[in-house]
């Protein structure tokens, strides 16, 4: 006996994106629970920089969806986004007393 077994959903992840985190969580915040649709149509007319790179991602996840799990384009929305941390980048900012501080950068999922 054969089991089927039936994806219901994808993704795709964006990496080392050097943007804040919460410049990045107001652009996500627009996408979140939308249809693929609206959520394209969202990031497409959005006024900032980092909306771009989202859209590529979702358009990648929208891709994913389509070929790997054929999945039907029109019936597809954003059920979660979040933002984490990613790598630590070799930047340093100075601090009160000659204390240094890392500078940490982001990622997508």
């Amino acid at each position: 006996m054969t089991s089927k077994c039936i994806v219901h959903s994808a993704k795709a992840i964006l990496k080392s994106l050097r943007v804040s985190p919460v410049k990045l969580n107001l652009v996500v915040g627009l996408i979140r629970g939308k249809s693929s649709e609206k959520a394209l149509n969202a990031l497409t007319f959005s006024k900032r920089r980092i909306a771009s790179d989202v859209k590529k991602t979702l358009l990648s996840a929208i891709s994913n969806a389509e070929n790997n799990h054929g999945m039907n384009i029109d019936k597809l929305f954003v059920s979660e986004v979040y933002v984490g941390r990613g790598i630590i980048m070799k930047r340093w900012r100075a601090k009160a007393r000659d204390v240094l501080r890392l500078l940490r950068n982001l990622y997508l999922i």
